[in-house]
């Protein structure tokens, strides 16, 4: 088995390699963070979760796993190690995720693959007839650059766009030193079919294409619940964010859960809900103007307070599964943020907001934390770890037949 010393190496906040036992360590932190289990079901709801290896849907999946004690599927797409590369961090995670499912006596199967193709969908409709019976609850946590529509075979790619006008914002650089920057980027507004392509990518298509691939095949036990994770975040990131492109997908991504709750209630007497939850650090994230900043100013106004994403998929889990009601907002959306979104916390982030400059960033954001949690997504910077030693990077995808 190969070994190396893998040090951390960086675009930006793109990270070439991953470490192995630092992934490993952070899934196990993250399992031991859950809470405990709230009841022991008297049979393991099934569920799927699309976009098990990264972020929400990775914590989606911990949570599921430590609290109320799934089984089933994870789908995710990621790269396998090379002789000269390692793998992707989510592979490590994927892997150290399984094992502690094993080691905890849970059935839980993950799957490689393009979750936005049909082979993959029959892939997953066939194990769960062959091993599960039908689906309790399917989690949509999917975010990629692009998609390839499984009809006609249109590759669609999504654009981080304002909608309108040109769009300033501070954000937050660091150089190659990790000396932290703050600077003013304008990004150009959508143009052409940047809208529809977005929404073609991000928006609710492919997540009503699972719910009705599995119904058509009888696979959704009565009752069964589906919530696609999602994202509103502050006015400071509105123009970028809501109000973009993104946003044209939020809101595409909610008319269909509407369109997908009316449709199971009389189906399954099941429901839809998409899910916003709180800001977090996550590789998608990073990639957008102004977020950075405003997360790390975020941190530095709440410290501790803030909710980590294990303990919001834990509250959303024990809504899904009735451990406490189902709740929803006028817009049908259940809504893990409010502790981001209280008032005093954004006026405190909008003061530290507008006083941010290169020379008071380090006094106002908790950048300590932010560059730490930044590197954690890819194995390093995770206590516990020696760095210098040699570590194996050929670690194996996990077994579907175990």
């Amino acid at each position: 088995m190969s070994e190396r010393v893998i040090s951390p190496r960086s675009r930006g906040f793109l990270f070439l390699d991953s470490h192995p036992a630092g992934c490993e360590r952070l899934v196990r932190e993250m399992w031991e963070a859950a809470p405990e289990p709230a009841r022991v079901p008297d049979d393991a709801p099934v569920a799927l979760i699309v976009g098990s290896s990264a972020g929400y849907g990775l914590a989606a999946t911990i949570a599921g796993l430590a609290r109320t004690g799934i089984r089933g599927i994870g789908v995710c797409f990621e790269k396998a190690p090379t002789e000269r590369r390692t793998a992707t961090a989510g592979w490590y995670r994927t892997a150290a995720t399984a094992a502690l499912a094993r080691r905890h006596g849970h059935e839980m199967v993950f799957l490689n693959g393009d979750a936005f193709s049909d082979a993959m969908k029959d892939q997953v409709a066939d194990l769960l007839r062959q091993r599960f019976g039908r689906l309790d609850h399917l989690i949509y946590s999917v975010a990629a650059p692009r998609r390839t529509d499984p009809e006609t075979g249109a590759v669609y790619a999504s654009a981080l766009k304002p909608i309108g006008e040109a769009y300033r914002t501070k954000t937050l650089v660091f150089d190659g030193d990790g000396t932290p920057e703050v600077k003013e980027v304008e990004t150009a507004p959508a143009e052409g079919d940047d809208i529809e392509q977005t929404v073609a990518v991000m928006g609710g298509a492919d997540w009503e294409r699972w719910v009705d691939h599995l119904a058509d095949r009888g696979l959704l036990a009565d009752g069964f619940s589906t919530a696609a994770l999602s994202y509103i975040g502050s006015p400071l990131t509105d123009g970028i964010y809501r109000q973009g492109t993104i946003g044209a997908a939020k809101s595409h991504l909610e008319a269909t859960a509407r369109t997908l709750d009316e449709r199971l209630a009389k189906l399954v007497g099941g429901r839809a809900v998409t899910s916003v939850n709180g800001a977090a650090v996550t590789q998608s994230s990073t990639a957008i103007p102004g977020i950075a900043l405003y997360v790390g100013l975020l941190r530095g106004a709440l410290g501790e307070g803030m909710v980590p994403p294990i303990a919001q998929l834990a509250d959303l889990w024990d809504q899904l599964t009735g451990v406490r009601p189902l709740e929803t907002d006028e817009d049908g959306r259940v809504r893990l943020d409010g502790w981001e979104l209280n008032s005093a916390v954004q006026a405190a982030v909008t003061e530290r907001w507008e006083s941010a400059t290169t020379e008071t960033i380090t006094r106002l954001a908790d950048l300590d934390w932010f560059h730490a949690e930044v590197q954690r997504l890819y194995g390093f910077a995770v206590p516990g770890i020696d760095y210098t030693a040699p570590t194996a990077t050929q670690v194996p995808w996990p077994d579907a037949t175990s």
